[in-house]
């Protein structure tokens, strides 16, 4: 019986539900009990039993579990119904509803004691709240799922693990996202959980944190391992996201036909599974491969429709991240005004603890701007401030390319000692990025021989 459950309680439902249904204590307790014995159990003066409360509960057109409990009938399959309707919410991009949805079946099954429903409703809140750029929040949710799962096995976890490494990703903390990720990937190959959809969620997540690291070569490993799994995976919105991040590394190895590709089948994927936020952030990197192919034209059409779609959802970091994008293509048409004024009310909404990648992007591009017009003053202090966010988040894939801008723009201006050590720099992070903030690489998922392999093998490195 729940602890909560006082005789007082239980009296006071018993003595509810037959004021209710119009019986008296006699009519109720004929004719295995008798009616001073329901007047004591009414006024809390006896713990009935179990036999006692089934006759009650039968007599009285209730479950056992709500008389002994106070849960209402079939509130499991209610709470179950209620999260099914959250999360497809939270697919149509409606993420205030979802949030709302979660937060009620959350609250009832605490007030009625039904644990085994809490992880999925605070999973469901933490992805709400990275969705709308509530970081702190995020990661409250995810360590608390977390923390109910703990007598859970590992696979079960994941989930939550990987909200807590996206949530830090986010802040700009690159390498604890990085450690977590790895070390839950480790954990599973080597205990032997080798469950295909943990490891395509945890391998998936990671090939963002590495390319922005600089560890390319891990990245591209962890997407061979990652297409090596789909085939055994359950769930094809994971087969969708896997899609979505091997695409990061082919457009960071030049490949931008078949980032493209990639990216299509993402897409299509998405719309059959109807998940807008998903398919906006599709939109979102095709934005990016048409402007690395150097159509840009396509490029602003999809970052334009994946902001719009970003911003119906209010998923505002996510916005402002596109915006970045946007920002780069408006400059490189020749809009300076649009893409400077763009970018200089981003960096009121995002800085180091809120997109520092991005928000050192948008640095990047009006120092930019700044030497187009002359102005290299504005142009280093732009720089300055892109190299000090880089530098705190991890950040070695870009920092290698402003160092060289830093270093160009203090050569030019006669600061060739500085200009040097700024170019040293630079070269440190381009011949061994991500080696002095990752650590081997994890163990590896038993395969068959010969199922790895994207076009051409990625090499295994730090």
């Amino acid at each position: 019986m729940d602890e909560e459950s006082s005789p007082a309680d239980i009296g006071k439902r018993v003595r509810r539900l037959r004021r209710q249904r119009g019986l008296t204590q006699r009519a109720l307790a004929e004719p295995a009990y008798t009616a001073a014995y329901i007047s004591t159990l009414e006024a809390g003066r006896v713990r009935p039993s179990e036999p006692a409360l089934r006759y009650l509960a039968e007599r009285l057109g209730a479950t056992f579990d709500e008389l002994a409990t106070g849960r209402p009938a079939h509130l499991a399959t209610e709470l179950r119904l209620t999260l099914t309707e959250a999360h497809e919410a939270l697919a149509s991009g409606r993420t205030d509803e979802a949030a709302e949805r979660f937060a009620s079946c959350l609250e009832r099954a605490t007030r009625y004691g039904v644990p085994s429903l809490l992880p999925a409703a605070r999973l469901g809140l933490g992805d709400c709240a990275l969705e709308s750029g509530r970081l702190d929040e995020a990661r409250e949710h995810f360590e608390t799922a977390e923390r109910l799962q703990g007598d859970e096995p590992l696979p079960l976890r994941a989930a939550a693990i990987r909200g807590r490494a996206v949530a830090h990703l986010l802040a700009g903390e690159l390498r604890y996202a990085c450690y977590l990720l790895e070390a839950t990937i480790d954990q599973l190959n080597t205990s032997g959980l080798h469950d295909p959809d943990a490891l395509l969620l945890l391998y998936s997540a990671a090939i963002g944190p590495y390319l922005d690291m600089g560890a390319h070569a891990r990245a591209a490993q962890a997407a061979e391992l990652a297409l090596a799994l789909a085939p055994a995976a359950t769930d094809p919105a994971l087969v969708a996201g896997l899609h979505r991040s091997v695409a990061r590394t082919l457009i960071a190895e030049g490949r931008t036909a078949e980032a493209d590709a990639s990216l299509a089948r993402a897409q299509e994927l998405y719309q059959r599974l109807r998940l807008s936020p998903d398919l906006a952030k599709c939109h979102w990197m095709r934005g990016y491969v048409h402007a690395q192919a150097g159509d840009l034209d396509r490029a602003e059409r999809e970052l334009r429709t994946a902001r719009d779609m970003l911003a119906a959802h209010q998923a505002e970091l996510y916005t402002h991240q596109v915006e970045v994008e946007l920002a780069d293509v408006l400059r490189r048409r020749g809009s300076h005004r649009e893409a400077g004024d763009l970018l200089s009310r981003l960096l009121d909404r995002i800085g180091p603890d809120r997109g520092a990648v991005h928000a050192a992007g948008a640095h990047r591009l009006l120092g930019l701007m700044a030497e187009d017009r002359g102005a290299t003053d504005a142009a280093e202090e732009h720089y300055v401030s892109a190299l000090s966010l880089l530098e705190r988040a991890g950040a070695a894939g870009d920092l290698a390319d402003l160092c060289r801008l830093l270093g160009d723009l203090l050569r030019r201006t006669g600061r060739t000692e500085l200009a040097l050590d700024v170019y040293r720099t630079g070269l440190g992070h381009r011949e061994t990025p991500g080696t002095t903030t990752l650590g081997p690489a994890p163990a590896r998922p038993p395969l068959p021989p010969g199922v790895l392999g994207l076009s051409r093998p990625a090499t295994t490195g730090r």
